[in-house]
């Protein structure tokens, strides 16, 4: 497997951009990066940096709302959280 596609395919096996792709698709209020950090248990750091990692993959994007960068899951971020919590069912 190419180098770059190995590391996008790994990170929907990590557990917290999992957590939070399927927090964000679960939750539809304006969301935040503290929020989310919150919610799935990382510090505010961690959570911007795999923000950004999940923007690249433009399956979420940020809206600016006066200070606040609120975030949002593209389509293609609705259809991998809808898979993540497909797979959780599964192993369930």
């Amino acid at each position: 497997m190419e180098q770059g596609k190995k590391d996008n395919f790994d990170i929907f096996f990590r557990r917290k951009p999992a957590l939070m792709l399927v927090s964000l698709k679960k939750n539809t209020r304006m969301r935040y990066g503290s929020i989310l950090a919150k919610e799935v248990d990382c510090t505010y750091s961690h959570a911007v940096k795999i923000l950004q990692t999940l923007e690249e993959l433009k399956l979420v994007e940020f809206e600016k709302k006066g200070r606040i960068k609120v975030i949002k899951l593209t389509k293609k971020g609705i259809e991998v959280a809808e898979a993540i919590e497909n797979i959780q069912k599964l192993i369930r």
